[in-house]
């Protein structure tokens, strides 16, 4: 007898709850004879047979149980329906305008929004993808709202947000206290000789800002990613020339390698030379901040160009072109090699070179990928290297503020005191460097049309 027709015997002619048991052992049979006969013609039952025989069992236990369902209820209506007829009516609705409906339930409006679904590296597209983070992406073309709201759910973009938000709170306090709240002296904010720290203060601001803004909106749409992240490079070159203007006003002056007579002295010494060192050092003096500007511009551009297809190892490159500017600060390194720095300025010497220390330590883990590539996907949320990046330029960044500071303190104490910055000498420049890499990223913008077809 065949499974189907086993069915209908035992619906046809068992009354009662014994049917439902006999039709759920029938089944049962029937699963089961099926992969007997497989293993009687020499055929392993696979796991799809398996499957197969048990949705065909529950298919079939459905349909039975169905059949039976619908009897007790054709039965229990018919028993209603007499029971209704015997009992008498009820009254009729007395006369009167018909009530009023109740007004519609209104649920309490959701106050939390979410990005949506976290997806794998395989679900995005290539230009989201980070090496050897393999969950936790959020999805692309998200809204603001949503972009706002992943600061708080664990994505692998979050503690890149908290990481640089989080500095960008402190510098911004310690920036008040200095300029608004006379940390720097009795001198107004307005007055030449903080220039220099404004233009800082700026660099240092934009570069912690924009760091967040990239990483938090940076699923907008692909067009929008690689703006943000070109401006964050841009941002980061800003800071670059920023930390050199702040240099050449505050800290290089006070250097004796950089003063005729104490240079001069040293050749003879050291080498027997008798060399009148006021045209080099002048020569230095002027082309400092026009080479630091060059320099934030070419690095721009590499690193606009590390987010192309062609570039094999594009962190590696960042990390380099972001060094080139560092090479401003040689004249410290120098001072401290040659002249006792530690002896005559203690302060700037412990804080210069631990902020080295701190951007090597950052360098290492950008151009690694540690801990990521030694077990992907162990640290894709929280642990991979480009938050311990952000940590680490985020204490050589403090070290270097206490530095800059200190230098501030010995220029507005020095005696004769040192010329004053002018407008055009800070200020000016930032602003033409603004105006640069924004023609920069415009160009890269522009040349990026095709890859964001989809916008």
């Amino acid at each position: 007898m065949s499974g189907n027709a086993s069915f209908y015997h035992i619906f046809n002619s068992t009354p009662g709850l014994e049917k439902d048991e006999k039709i759920a052992k029938s089944g049962r049979r029937f699963a089961w004879s099926s992969i007997l006969y497989s293993i009687v013609v020499k055929q392993k039952p696979t796991q799809r047979m398996h499957k197969r025989n048990s949705l065909l069992f529950e298919e079939t236990a459905l349909s039975t149980g169905a059949n039976v369902m619908e009897v007790v209820i054709q039965q229990s209506g018919a028993a209603a329906a007499a029971a209704a007829a015997l009992s008498p009516s009820p009254p009729p609705p007395p006369p009167g305008p018909p009530p009023h409906p109740p007004p519609p339930r209104r649920l309490p409006p959701s106050w939390r929004v979410r990005s949506g679904p976290l997806l794998r590296w395989d679900e995005v597209p290539d230009d989201f993808v980070e090496c050897f983070i393999l969950s936790g992406y959020r999805r692309l073309h998200c809204t603001a709202q949503e972009c706002l709201a992943s600061v708080l759910e664990p994505t692998n973009e979050t503690l890149n947000f908290w990481t640089h938000f989080i500095p960008l709170l402190l510098f911004a306090a310690k920036f008040g206290r200095l300029l608004f709240l006379r940390g720097a002296g009795e001198l107004p904010f307005h007055h030449p000789a903080l220039l220099p720290l404004w233009c800082y203060a700026s660099g240092v601001l934009l570069t912690f800002a924009m760091s967040c803004t990239a990483h938090v909106f940076s699923c907008l749409s692909l067009r929008l990613r690689a703006a943000f992240f070109y401006l964050d490079y841009a941002s980061i070159s800003y800071y670059g020339f920023a930390s050199t203007v702040a240099y050449h006003y505050y800290l290089l002056p006070g250097l004796s390698l950089l003063e005729p007579r104490a240079l001069g002295r040293f050749l003879q010494q050291r080498l027997g030379w008798h060399v009148d060192c006021r045209a080099p050092l002048a020569a230095y003096s002027a082309l400092v901040l026009p080479v630091a500007f060059a320099l934030a511009v070419a690095c721009t551009v590499a690193c606009c160009k590390s987010r192309s297809e062609w570039c094999a190892y594009p962190f590696a490159i960042r990390t380099f072109v972001f060094v080139m500017p560092l090479s401003m600060a040689c004249p410290i390194m120098l001072e401290s090699l040659l002249f006792d720095l530690q002896r005559h300025d203690p302060t700037l010497f412990v804080y210069f070179y631990r902020r080295y220390f701190w951007l090597l330590v950052a360098a290492f883990f950008n151009v690694s990928k540690l801990p990521e590539r030694i077990q992907p996907g162990l640290f894709d949320i929280i642990g991979h290297s480009h938050q311990l990046f952000h940590i680490f330029t985020f204490l050589s960044i403090y070290d270097q503020m206490f530095y800059v500071e200190g230098g501030l303190q010995r220029f507005l104490q020095a005696r004769p005191p040192h010329p004053l910055p002018t407008v055009a000498g800070t200020v000016g420049y930032m602003v033409l460097l603004i105006l640069c890499l924004g023609f920069v990223i415009r160009k890269f913008l522009s040349t990026h049309h095709e890859a964001c077809k989809d916008d």
